[in-house]
């Protein structure tokens, strides 16, 4: 499979950043233009959110502001994305969390998998302290995080086996996000991972070069690649949250009361995407069904047992005692008391 160098990455970098400040080097407008680029389609549920905060920021700040959208990788994939905004040639876009570890290494915690209990859980450590430290401190990177997107549950889905236990998984070969952490979940349930771009995975199904991938139901759907993968094992292994970030060079170039809309605007995109990801989720599972694809719902215990070891070597390792925080996070069920 084709890959750029590095030499050739950077070089294609310097190109669109050279593009994007030629066209900010006209004369001074009224309107603030932010531009956001991401790598989904634009029937995805997060563009849907990411258009909606288009629509508030330009109601908040009376005209004054407003998102420019470039969707499906129009601008090049997350890490050249997130190369942009550190350049501050690009003002915004959206990145899972676990390729974030290589800035933040505490991000890793969002690849080990069955850490939290359900949706609730999730969230309530999102929105916690822990939450939103993770997102003070990729600030060290260059880039401000404005929020988290619901992505829901990662499951595998491969093109010619089932997967009802971890012993599927043994002897083939899954894509795997751009995190050293999510490489060794899916060794330590038996498989072989390899990080690919997402907008090659589906060539990548298509030659053989890997059997499978594992991601959540829109993104399975959406992507087409439910064409090529008919078996779908919803294990539900991690819960990585997409992350929404801006250039940190950008966001304090605006003024406080443009800070202040830009922030607004994205928490309205949250609640409308993070309300709207369970009907999209659903959908999705239905429609590729409908297509002929094998929908399986196994027994995530042997899978818990045997990520178990993993787990316990995360412990001893710098996220140790940020996993010990998020598991005393987990519901209580309250006594009952007698009469």
């Amino acid at each position: 499979m084709k890959k750029r160098t590095q030499q050739s990455r950077m070089r294609w970098v310097l190109a669109v950043a050279a593009s994007l400040l030629l066209s900010a080097c006209q004369p001074e407008q009224e309107v603030k233009v932010l531009r956001l680029a991401h790598t989904l389609d634009q029937e995805h549920v997060v563009h849907k959110a990411m258009a909606l905060m288009g629509e508030r920021l330009a109601e908040y700040s009376g005209g004054s502001m407003r998102i420019e959208i470039y969707s499906g990788g129009q601008l090049g994939n997350e890490r050249e994305l997130v190369e942009l905004l550190q350049i501050g040639s690009l003002a915004m876009t959206k990145v899972s969390a676990s390729p974030l570890e290589g800035f933040v290494p505490a991000m890793q915690v969002f690849s080990v998998p069955y850490i939290f209990d359900d949706n609730a859980h999730f969230w309530r450590v999102l929105e916690s302290e822990i939450g939103q430290g993770l997102l003070q401190e990729i600030q060290v990177a260059r880039l401000y995080g404005l929020g988290y997107y619901d992505a829901g549950s990662r499951s595998f889905y491969s093109s010619n086996t089932r997967i009802d236990s971890p012993a599927d998984l043994r002897g083939k070969k899954f894509r795997v996000l751009n995190s050293q952490t999510a490489v060794r979940m899916v060794e330590a349930l038996g498989g072989a991972a390899t990080p690919i771009d997402w907008g090659e995975l589906y060539t990548a199904i298509q030659q053989g070069v890997v059997d499978g991938a594992e991601n959540n139901p829109p993104s399975f759907y959406l992507s087409r690649h439910y064409e090529l993968s008919k078996y779908f094992s919803l294990d539900e292994h991690t819960a990585v949250p997409d992350v929404l970030i801006m250039s940190l060079h950008v966001w304090q170039d605006l003024t406080p009361e443009q800070q202040q809309w830009v922030q607004q605007a994205a928490n309205d995109s949250i609640v409308y995407q993070r309300a709207a990801w369970q009907q999209a989720s659903e959908e999705a599972l239905n429609a590729v069904k409908a297509a002929g694809v094998t929908v399986i719902y196994p027994d995530k215990e042997p899978f818990r047992q045997a990520v178990a070891p993993f787990y316990q070597q995360m412990l001893q390792t710098r996220i140790g005692p940020l996993l010990e925080q998020i598991a005393a996070m987990r519901e209580v069920s309250p006594e009952v008391k007698d009469d």
